[in-house]
């Protein structure tokens, strides 16, 4: 999703003053040179799958991440090294919004070879 459009969103959900505060403490981080945009994507999706309950926060990043360069293997490994540190519960539904997001982008979630056997 381009810049502007990520702008337009949170002045029209959040406000003037809210969006402002978001991107000056948010844009810093995402502008270093010291992590890949990937590597960021990955990062922001392991840290709100800890959180849990913020799956509506979640959908946005799965998109950014596959835009990034991120592929479903990864994103399928960070839920499941994700349940290792954090819990099953946070991770099996940050899991099943991931899927969803990619079913929503027509990307298929499931690796080759990653069949139940």
């Amino acid at each position: 999703m381009p810049e502007a459009e990520v702008e337009r969103l949170f002045l029209e959900r959040f406000g003037h003053r809210f969006a402002e505060e978001a991107f000056h403490v948010a844009g810093d981080a995402w502008q270093d040179d010291s992590l890949s945009l990937r590597d960021r994507s990955l990062i922001v999706l392991a840290v709100l799958a800890t959180q849990g309950g913020v799956e509506s926060r979640l959908r946005p990043h799965v998109r950014w991440a596959l835009e990034h360069g991120a592929t479903p293997a990864e994103l399928d490994a960070l839920a499941c090294l994700v349940a290792a540190y954090a819990g099953f519960p946070r991770a099996s539904v940050a899991l099943e919004t991931i899927r969803d997001e990619l079913r929503l982008a027509g990307v298929p979630p499931d690796p080759p070879g990653d069949e139940p056997g």
